[in-house]
């Protein structure tokens, strides 16, 4: 997920503070009204159009599935798709990959999910935006059933190697390379690439304690998740 929209200059830090805590208290509310009860989701972050996740939820039509992605338009789409196939299964909302993990409610674990050709962020000085870093799979684990799969997959050989090592060093994830690929559908990145690598990693037993979700000391230009208009398609 590319985070690429920025904060008006005008705003005070304070306004900016004042935004982000409800937007996430917001989030909170609409997972609670969306997942009440105890559940385990197939989950996909950054979900682009829809096109990957509406075909496995109609494969998969009694398995919970929620799809995110920080474009409102991409979401707009993917919801289109939802309602064209009637599927009561799927779920498509607007959030950040570590919001959205953050504010899961505490009875929803995660038993499948879904990375699928993620921005690789390539320029060096961007790598520290990629979404794949030792917090975050600390994060993602501490909401993932025992044994649930990390489906990962991208067009990007630096961004491959960047999470097979990050992937390796982390003791709450396991690569099996034995794995097969959860279900093949085709999305709009994946016709675009001309290749692309995969890797399956399995939630381990080892403990992963609550990571802190403080509120941002100051608004970053390429990290601001703000709900303004302006997003790319």
């Amino acid at each position: 997920m590319s985070l690429s929209v920025k904060a008006p200059k005008e705003e005070s830090y304070a306004q900016f503070v004042d935004h982000v805590r409800t937007r996430r208290e917001d989030l909170r509310q609409e997972l609670l009204s969306l997942f009440p009860e105890p559940v385990e989701l197939t989950v996909e972050l950054g979900c682009g159009h829809g096109h990957y996740l509406t075909a496995y939820a109609e494969a998969f039509p009694t398995e919970p599935c929620i799809g995110i992605d920080i474009i409102r338009q991409r979401i707009a789409r993917a919801n289109r798709k939802r309602g064209n196939q009637g599927l009561d299964n799927l779920r498509f909302i607007r959030a950040e990959a570590r919001e959205f993990l953050h504010c899961l409610p505490e009875h929803v674990r995660i038993g499948r999910c879904l990375i699928l050709f993620n921005d690789p962020w390539p320029k060096s000085r961007h790598h520290k935006n990629r979404l794949i870093q030792a917090d975050f799979l600390h994060l993602l684990a501490g909401k993932c059933s025992p044994g649930a799969p990390l489906y990962f997959r991208t067009d990007h050989a630096g961004f491959f190697t960047w999470t097979l090592n990050h992937l390796h060093k982390h003791p709450c994830w396991q690569i099996d390379a034995a794995a097969p690929w959860c279900f093949e559908a085709p999305s709009i990145f994946q016709d675009y690439a001309a290749s692309y690598q995969s890797v399956v990693a399995l939630r381990t037993e080892v403990a992963a304690e609550p990571v802190p979700f403080p509120l941002p000391e100051k608004p970053e230009p390429e990290l601001d998740l703000r709900d303004e208009e302006g997003d790319e398609a």
